[in-house]
């Protein structure tokens, strides 16, 4: 199992509701609108790498409001 943090930036005044959009896909575990240089931060998971950029691709970057996502794989050294 892969998860991954998705920093993602949005229109102005999108996030909440980029966020409540993002919260119902599958694969996706937590989504916040926050403060600072991004504007939601997604929590997801996925089978293997593959998976998860198809996840981000085709799901999460379709989403109206998106401008940006920065994808960031947990890693455990």
């Amino acid at each position: 199992m892969v998860h991954a943090y998705i920093l993602i930036q949005t229109e102005v005044g999108k996030a909440a509701e980029v966020a409540g959009a993002i919260k119902v896909i599958q694969g996706v575990t937590q989504a916040e609108d926050v403060t600072g240089p991004y504007d939601v931060i997604v929590r997801a998971e996925a089978n293997n790498v593959d998976e998860l950029g198809k996840l981000v691709v085709a799901q999460i970057q379709a989403v109206e409001g998106i401008t940006r996502t920065l994808t960031c794989p947990i890693v455990h050294i």
